[in-house]
């Protein structure tokens, strides 16, 4: 039987990784000024509620990533993707994977903070983590992932080494919106680095 990403803690989730800590994880980011476009598509998101309304916090994410992921034409953002090992099932909320016209080789993965619950979120992320690691050796390519932890406007990012060495940054908020777009850039150039 295989189990669902939603229902693992966080205790579980290292486990699985075979970790115990977090290593601290700075990047090496250049602040990204948004563009008109973003400005724009910021200003009329003020008509949504994105504070309560789990549904609208994904328009947020959907337009940070239409901010940055076209920069990197060799990625592609596919969202409620299916997610699969051997052991593990579910859905994961976005995965970012080389430009292909089918799901494959995922780079990253993103779970919201549903009803803003990050350590819940990020116990999801990190088995999501797995599962795309698993999948990924089964083609024989063994890069670093990547993964997100996003209520839209709280955003932490996370990478796991083929070593099962997991990194942690700090928070980042829309209300320092160059410096997120930043780190969302940094984040797609490595994984664009990493496409096969």
């Amino acid at each position: 039987m295989k189990r669902k990403y939603s229902v693992f803690n966080l205790e579980e989730a290292m486990q699985l990784i075979q970790a115990e800590q977090f290593l601290r994880w700075q990047l090496p980011t250049t602040a990204r000024p948004p563009s008109d476009f973003l400005k724009e598509s910021l200003r009329r998101l003020e008509a949504f509620d994105l504070e309560y309304s789990e549904q609208a916090k994904t328009l947020l994410i959907d337009v940070l990533f239409s901010e940055v992921v076209p920069t990197y034409p060799n990625l592609k953002v596919w969202k409620a993707a299916v997610l699969e090992t051997d052991t593990l099932t579910g859905v994961a909320d976005y995965l970012i994977t080389p430009k292909r016209a089918y799901l494959a080789t995922p780079l990253l993965c993103v779970a919201e903070a549903k009803r803003d619950d990050f350590v819940q979120g990020r116990a999801q992320c990190l088995v999501e983590m797995v599962a795309c690691t698993w999948n990924n050796r089964k083609r024989g390519f063994t890069p670093n992932v990547f993964g997100i932890v996003s209520n839209g406007q709280v955003w932490q990012f996370y990478q796991l080494t083929p070593d099962s060495e997991v990194f942690e940054t700090g928070l980042f908020h829309t209300d320092d919106m160059p410096t997120l777009l930043g780190a969302l850039d940094y984040i797609c150039a490595e994984c664009a680095k990493n496409v096969p």
